[in-house]
């Protein structure tokens, strides 16, 4: 069942990207906010399945020191706090497009008290990743369950060029979305000059089969001589 309504809704949202950049940007805009018509519509916060991927994607971390965290399509920021209390020395930062959304995740939680020594909470931003790419720059970025949504080759190699845009040299991208799926994304990504995938974690027996793949930006010291090289083969053809 999960794969038929899978295959529904890539065609729906690959009818959509024709639309264009902007047009796109808008339904997508509206249709996020329909859903946080109410809050958490996706359970994220309670469902056993997204906890448990939540648990594996930050077990497919290295061990390194990150000091600044970016986590794309947050929704109600449920990952995003996550982080915050995974990493209590960073800052943190959720985008999404939608404002219902930021407004939820920036409402502090019955019960949540800050952490001596940490940073200020989560910063939250509205940011459409198909038209700009984040402001800053990030040690460590999370882009999971999104780029199903985004349709077109060129838009999706858009949304690669913005993502890989906000890694800091020699950071990370971390990519989550659903077995077989994630290798059409991951192409992408393989595309870039100098990113390299450090791991690859496969969930198969999963109610949703899912992927975490984590890639790694080139040092600053090739990062000049790559952007003079100019970008990789693009992946598939033109739609």
């Amino acid at each position: 069942m999960h794969r038929v309504l899978d295959r529904a809704h890539r065609i729906l949202f690959a009818s959509l990207s024709l639309l264009g950049l902007r047009g796109q940007g808008r339904v997508l805009h509206w249709y996020f906010d329909w859903w946080h018509r109410r809050p958490d519509p996706w359970r994220l916060a309670v469902d056993d399945y997204e906890q448990a991927k939540y648990a594996t994607t930050l077990r497919q971390l290295p061990r390194r020191r990150y000091r600044r965290i970016l986590d794309v399509g947050c929704s109600e920021g449920t990952f995003t706090h996550r982080l915050a209390a995974a990493f209590p020395h960073a800052e943190v930062t959720g985008v999404d497009i939608s404002e219902r959304a930021l407004a939820r995740a920036r409402t502090p939680e019955p019960g949540r008290t800050p952490v001596p020594g940490r940073t200020p909470a989560p910063r939250f931003a509205r940011l459409n990743i198909l038209t700009a790419p984040p402001e800053d720059r990030f040690d460590l970025v999370f882009c999971a369950e999104l780029l199903y949504y985004l349709g077109r080759h060129r838009h999706l190699r858009r949304a690669c060029a913005h993502l890989t845009r906000a890694v800091a040299p020699g950071g990370l991208l971390v990519l989550v979305h659903p077995w077989p799926e994630s290798r059409r994304f991951c192409a992408y990504f393989e595309a870039v000059a100098g990113f390299r995938r450090l791991a690859e974690h496969v969930e198969p027996d999963s109610v949703r089969p899912f992927a975490v793949s984590v890639y790694e930006a080139p040092a600053a010291d090739r990062t000049e001589e790559l952007r003079q090289a100019g970008p990789g083969p693009a992946p598939g053809r033109e739609a």
